[in-house]
C-alpha cells in the first residue's frame, strides 16, 4: 500500500507568503494609480487618508522586504502628489505612509537598514518640496511639514527600539539574577546537608578505628551511626537531585516527587545525630509553638544544623544549648556552647556562617555569630514572622 502523500499542485505555503507580499505591493501601486485619476477633485488630507489605508497592503512586503515596501510607498506618494491640483501644504501629507514605514524600519531593523531608509526618504521627500511648491511661502511651509513628519517618525522608531532593547536587557538581567540566586540556594542546601553528615561520619569513623580491637561493641555502634547518617545524607541528596531534574526539559518519564523539606519538627533526629558524634544538645522552646511558613521553618532548621556542625567540628566541647523562641512577630534561634569560642581555625574557608547570613538576609532577618564573653561561641538568628490572627486582634 502506498502511504506517500498525494501530490500537491500550486506553490507551497512557504512560497505563497512571498507571493502574497509582492501581490500586496502591486495592489498598493494600483490603488495609487486609481487615486491619480481622482486627485484633481480631492484635497491632500483625503488622499493621505486613502494612501494610509492602502498602505496596509504593504504589511506582508514590509515584513520580508522593508526597503522595497518603503520604495513602493514613496513611489505611490510621489505620483499622487505630482498629479494633484491642490497646491496647499496639505498635499504633502501623502508622504505620511512612507514616514510611518520609516519609523517601523528604524524600530525593528538593524542600524544599517535604518540609515539607508532615512537617506532614501530624505532624498525623495525634501527635493519634492520645491518641485511641488507654488511659491516661496508654500515651499517653506511644505518643507517644514515634511521635515517635521520625517524627524518625528524616525525619533519615535528610535525611542521604541531603545525601550525594547532596554526591556530585553532587564529580562536578561532578571534571568541571570534568578539563576545566580538558585545556584546559591542549591549551594547552601548541599553545604548544610552534607557538611553536618560528613562531620558526624568523620568523628564516628575516628572513634571506631580507635576502639575496634579493644571495644568491638563500641565500634559496631559507631559503624551503625555511620550507616544511618550516610543513608540519611544519600536520601537528602536524592531529593535535591530529583527536584533539579524535574525542571529539565524533555523528560519523558514522570519523576517521583521529592520528600518534604526538613523543619524544626525534625530537630529530634538532628539532636540524636549530633549526640552520636559526642555532643549532647539541650533543646529549649520559649513562647507558644505554632506552624511556621515553609521558608522560615527550613531556614531555622538549617541554621541550627550548621551551628551544630561547627560545634562538633571546632568547639571541642561535649555540650551545647539550642533555644527556639516563638515571639509575636519574630522567631529567635540561638545556639550556644562553652567550647573554644571560634568556629574555625586560621585560614579556614568554610561557608557555614556565610550561608547562615544569606538565609537570614533573604528573610529580612538579623544574624549575629561570634565568641561569647564568658567563653564559647554563640549564634543567634532573628527571623520575622507573620503576626498570628489572635495576636493581631486582641480585642476579640
Amino acid at each position: 500500500m502506498d502511504n506517500s502523500p498525494p501530490p500537491t499542485h500550486g506553490p507551497s505555503p512557504s512560497a505563497r507568503t512571498p507571493l502574497a507580499a509582492w501581490g500586496g505591493g502591486a495592489l498598493y501601486l494600483v490603488v495609487a494609480l486609481l487615486l491619480i485619476g481622482g486627485v484633481p477633485y480631492a484635497g491632500g488630507p483625503l488622499m493621505a487618508a486613502v494612501l494610509l489605508l492602502g498602505a496596509s497592503l504593504l504589511a506582508g512586503l514590509l515584513r520580508h522586504r522593508p526597503l522595497t515596501a518603503l520604495a513602493a510607498a514613496l513611489l505611490g506618494a510621489t505620483l499622487v502628489a505630482a498629479a494633484t491640483h491642490d497646491h496647499s501644504p496639505g498635499r504633502l501629507l501623502v508622504f505620511l505612509a512612507s514616514d510611518l514605514i520609516l519609523g517601523f524600519i528604524v524600530a525593528t531593523r538593524p542600524r544599517r537598514d535604518a540609515v539607508t531608509a532615512g537617506a532614501v526618504v530624505f532624498c525623495v521627500e525634501l527635493p519634492a518640496v520645491p518641485l511641488l511648491a507654488s511659491g516661496p511661502y508654500d515651499m517653506m511651509s511644505s518643507g517644514l511639514i515634511s521635515l517635521l513628519a520625517l524627524l518625528t517618525s524616525a525619533m519615535a522608531g528610535q525611542l521604541f527600539k531603545e525601550r525594547r532593547e532596554h526591556a530585553g536587557k532587564l529580562r536578561a538581567q532578571e534571568v541571570s539574577e534568578a539563576v545566580t540566586a538558585e545556584r546559591l540556594r542549591i549551594a547552601r542546601e548541599l553545604h548544610d546537608m552534607v557538611a553536618h553528615s560528613v562531620g558526624v561520619i568523620a568523628i564516628q569513623a575516628g572513634v571506631g578505628s580507635r576502639v575496634i580491637e579493644t571495644q568491638p561493641a563500641e565500634a559496631r555502634t559507631a559503624l551503625r551511626a555511620i550507616e544511618a547518617t550516610s543513608r540519611e545524607t544519600l536520601s537528602g541528596l536524592r531529593r535535591t537531585l530529583v527536584a533539579l531534574r524535574r525542571s529539565e526539559p524533555g523528560e519523558g518519564r514522570v519523576q517521583p516527587p521529592p520528600g518534604p523539606a526538613p523543619g524544626l519538627a525534625d530537630l529530634d533526629g538532628l539532636v540524636a545525630t549530633t549526640a552520636a558524634a559526642g555532643v549532647r544538645v539541650d533543646v529549649r522552646t520559649e513562647g507558644r509553638e505554632r506552624r511556621l511558613p515553609p521558608d522560615i521553618d527550613l531556614s531555622a532548621y538549617r541554621i541550627v544544623q550548621e551551628a551544630l556542625t561547627n560545634v562538633v567540628r571546632h568547639a571541642a566541647t561535649g555540650h551545647c544549648r539550642v533555644t527556639i523562641g516563638y515571639g509575636v512577630g519574630e522567631l529567635t534561634v540561638e545556639i550556644a556552647d562553652e567550647g573554644r569560642g571560634t568556629p574555625a581555625g586560621p585560614g579556614d574557608t568554610g561557608f557555614g556562617i556565610t550561608g547562615m547570613r544569606e538565609r537570614v538576609g533573604l528573610l529580612h532577618g538579623r544574624l549575629s555569630a561570634g565568641p561569647r564573653p564568658g567563653g564559647g561561641f554563640l549564634v543567634e538568628a532573628v527571623l520575622p514572622l507573620p503576626v498570628p490572627a489572635d495576636a493581631a486582634e486582641p480585642g476579640r
